[in-house]
């Protein structure tokens, strides 16, 4: 649903985006993660049109950024982190502007804005002034104007910034089900757990650069080359620890009672507890170690800006 190859943009002596290569599924939820500065906005930008890139090109729907631009905009909904809004308007004026925007006659309109207020859960505020929503509402009002003209692809830039739990939560709800609908939607964020809990699939983006994409269990493959596991026995630990090395395993370490060890993801567990059973040594303790998202990118980036 997207595609991008070989994309480029520069400002001036600055290369927000470098050669950048992606694809992104149909109904997939994928999570575009990097540090501020690193591009994220910037590529987003050039999917919703808002920019030209300077080499390279992308694809939505099966439409050029570059040359078909107005089918584009009708196969997109695109949120940024800060959005116009227009204080002294009614949510449902504001909802009516932009279906009229879009072309959608009055009628249609009308329906529409019920349905689109009911998914984001604003059914009760529609009469209310824009200036007296929270933050929340408001994020899930900006939410709501991208789904008036019932897009396939979402382009949501920071779409829970500034929002408390609660409100971070309902967000998520949201997401998920608009993903349960077949959106594609593409969604930048700092609040990396919250990124592994929603996304089927995540990239990490530093200076312009894709460093990491897939699901997240492929981008830590890619990370480790290995997954970390812990190991204890009913006997004596040495003995264990030559019968790992035996495995081939390497990296052992003894910490607080058991064995952790780096292992290939062709070894399988299995085999390491039929090893040790055979050697004597029944197991007592044997799982995999958990890596967490936030793991993977203080791993694979440096926190460094352009």
């Amino acid at each position: 649903m997207i595609k991008i190859r070989s994309l480029r943009k520069k400002y001036k002596n600055l290369v927000a985006v470098r050669d950048l290569n992606l694809d992104i599924a149909e109904g997939d939820l994928f999570g575009f993660i990097g540090p501020n500065g690193a591009g994220k906005t910037t590529t987003i930008k050039i999917l919703a049109t808002l920019l030209q890139p300077d080499g390279g090109s992308a694809w939505v729907d099966g439409h050029s950024v570059k040359t078909s631009g107005h089918r584009v905009r009708q196969s997109i909904g695109y949120m940024p982190d800060f959005f116009g809004i227009y204080d002294e308007m009614t949510v449902t004026e504001y909802l009516s502007f932009f279906g009229a925007a879009y072309g959608i006659k009055p009628n249609a309109r009308r329906v529409i804005i019920d349905d689109v207020l009911e998914l984001t859960d604003l059914a009760e505020k529609r009469d209310a002034l824009i200036q007296n929503l929270s933050r929340g509402m408001q994020q899930r009002l900006g939410l709501a104007r991208v789904l008036v003209h019932d897009p396939q692809v979402l382009l949501l830039d920071e779409p829970a910034s500034g929002l408390d739990p609660r409100a971070r939560i309902e967000m998520k709800a949201l997401l998920q089900e608009l993903q349960n609908m077949g959106k594609t939607i593409l969604i930048s964020s700092h609040i990396l757990t919250e990124l592994a809990q929603l996304c089927n699939k995540i990239g990490i983006i530093e200076k312009g650069e894709l460093i990491y994409s897939g699901t997240i269990e492929e981008v830590v493959t890619q990370m480790q080359g290995g997954r970390r596991i812990q190991v204890s026995v009913r006997g004596d630990m040495e003995s264990a620890h030559r019968v790992l090395l035996e495995l081939g395993i390497t990296s052992i370490e003894q910490t607080n009672g058991y064995l952790s060890a780096e292992v290939s993801f062709k070894l399988d567990l299995a085999d390491i507890s039929t090893a040790l059973f055979k050697a004597g040594l029944p197991v007592t303790r044997l799982h995999e170690e958990e890596l967490q998202l936030e793991d993977v990118f203080m791993s694979v980036t440096e926190g460094g800006v352009q």
